[in-house]
């Protein structure tokens, strides 16, 4: 138990260090950086989870190009590229001065058997497809042709994901726990189920391109322990923090909370393969059961804006789907009237950690319960539900997860992806957008596919998320938008 004098000291140094000057902060060459989900390993090719990249991406490893935090692409391990005119040929002129950790060099032949390697029969990239229908040929070492079979404009953004990641070929098989590139860090330490920390690669072609020393990151995933860790000082910053501990932050002056804006869908998936869950009837009426407002508020406390389709406002091509299937309890009823569906009808509910799915579906089961549809949720861990929901195991009916990924309409175009969705009409309609040079014709195509995604109730759409980052007052260089899930490690510094 505290004395009274135990009680004034420890109060007075509170006090002390929340009037210390920025100058003695800035002298920090370290940070803590919460996150909600632990990676499932350090090898962001090998895996769909986007907690990897949020520890990997532009720190340990790097693509040949970089995206930044307002979408731009600019050139990372290639210095330039030349694009053809049928948009098919990208010739790209690469550093001379980037080596890998393991000393090994990095050249044209490094690109050429990652990019192999990640569209190859034994390749689980979740972008498998992407580098499938990609020809790689080499001109000499610092000179590499990538040779398209579809028509893609936004492959230099998708060359500056993790899936695309360089890596090294004697090492690549072992990335995932001794991860090896050509980055600013390097790992240095991974305590399983509690954190993992990373040191600056004194070897790399730019001291100056990690400011910090090193750089840690605690897995936390519940959202009280989240704020805790925060107002104890344990953690630094806590990039996409759960929405539902942001208001008691905004006032407090030690602290600056950062609303990043994204390209993400948080949908209801469903699984087609499953009876009666491969009837459209159905589906529509588990969308219109949905009022998407209540989710947003339920699920992410407001921080988030409805979607009728995968895909969201400012992405090109964007068109409002949310009046295709809106909330009316009277026609979902209808509907299940119309499908024969004998009441209660009894679906499992899958969800993983993450406070927006937990949350969401409470208020989803409660929701489908007025139209006679009983749902028993299934709380798993991340792993699991990476191997039985989405890795081929499909165990599942229904499930909540935000999709991050900028550009994965394709993925309705995969019969075999998790959701079994099947459309001969929207493949060949995929098909057409990826045969189509010209944006306007292109955005307009998107918008198709965007309406028959809706028509079919392919998925239960929800809505695109904000995602919150708080800090201290001092940390500088965080992401203020988030086109793809990243951490750039290297910009933070302490002011």
């Amino acid at each position: 138990m505290l004395n009274r004098r135990t009680v004034l000291a420890t109060s007075a140094a509170t006090a002390l260090a929340a009037t210390l000057p920025a100058t003695a902060q800035s002298r920090k060459d370290a940070m803590v950086l919460g996150m909600t989900l632990e990676p499932t390993g350090l090898d962001p090719t090998a895996s769909a989870a986007a907690s990897i990249a949020e520890v990997t991406l532009y720190s340990i490893y790097e693509t040949l190009t970089k995206i930044q935090p307002d979408g731009r692409v600019v050139p990372l391990l290639a210095e330039k590229w030349d694009v053809s005119p049928d948009l098919k040929t990208y010739t790209f002129q690469l550093r001379r001065d980037a080596k890998f950790h393991n000393g090994e060099p990095f050249n044209a032949q490094a690109v050429k058997f990652s990019f192999e390697r990640a569209g190859g029969e034994k390749s689980t990239n979740k972008d498998k497809r992407t580098f499938a229908n990609i020809g790689v040929q080499v001109v000499d070492d610092y000179t590499v042709v990538l040779l398209n079979k579809e028509i893609d404009p936004d492959l230099p953004f998708l060359l500056g994901q993790a899936t695309a990641i360089i890596v090294e070929p004697k090492s690549a098989d072992t990335n995932a726990a001794r991860p090896v590139g050509t980055g600013p860090y390097q790992l240095d330490a991974y305590n399983k189920g509690a954190s993992l920390s990373l040191k600056k690669w004194p070897a790399y072609r730019n001291p100056a391109a990690a400011k910090l020393s090193r750089i840690s990151f605690r897995f936390i995933s519940d959202p009280a322990a989240q704020a805790a860790s925060l107002l104890a000082g344990d953690v630094d910053a806590f990039p996409r923090i759960a929405t539902r501990v942001v208001a008691q932050f905004k006032a407090n002056p030690q602290f600056q909370v950062i609303l990043a804006g994204s390209r993400a869908k948080t949908i209801l998936a469903i699984n087609h393969r499953r009876k009666p869950l491969d009837d459209v009837r159905v589906r529509r009426a588990i969308l219109s059961a949905i009022d998407r407002k209540t989710v947003v508020d339920g699920a992410a406390d407001g921080f988030g804006t409805p979607i009728g389709s995968h895909y969201v406002p400012g992405a090109p091509g964007f068109v409002d789907t949310t009046g295709v299937n809106p909330f009316n309890l009277d026609k979902a009823k209808q509907l299940m009237a119309e499908a024969g569906i004998k009441t209660p009808l009894e679906l499992t509910m899958t969800l993983p950690p993450p406070p927006y799915a937990r949350q969401g579906g409470e208020v989803i089961t409660a929701q489908l319960a007025k139209i006679g549809i009983a749902v028993k949720t299934q709380n798993v861990e991340w792993a699991q539900w990476l191997s039985g929901t989405y890795g081929g195991g499909f165990n599942y009916d229904l499930s909540i997860v935000s999709h991050v990924e900028p550009f994965d309409l394709g993925n309705y175009a995969k019969p075999e992806y998790y959701w079994g969705y099947n459309s001969k009409a929207f493949s060949a309609l995929y098909d057409k957008v990826m045969a189509t040079g010209n944006a306007a014709e292109r955005n307009k195509l998107l918008g198709e596919a965007q309406r028959l995604l809706a028509t079919d109730a392919a998925n239960g759409f929800l809505y695109q998320p904000e995602f919150p980052t708080i800090a201290k007052r001092n940390v500088r260089g965080l992401w203020t938008a988030l086109p793809i899930f990243a951490n750039d490690l290297g910009a933070l510094y302490w002011a």
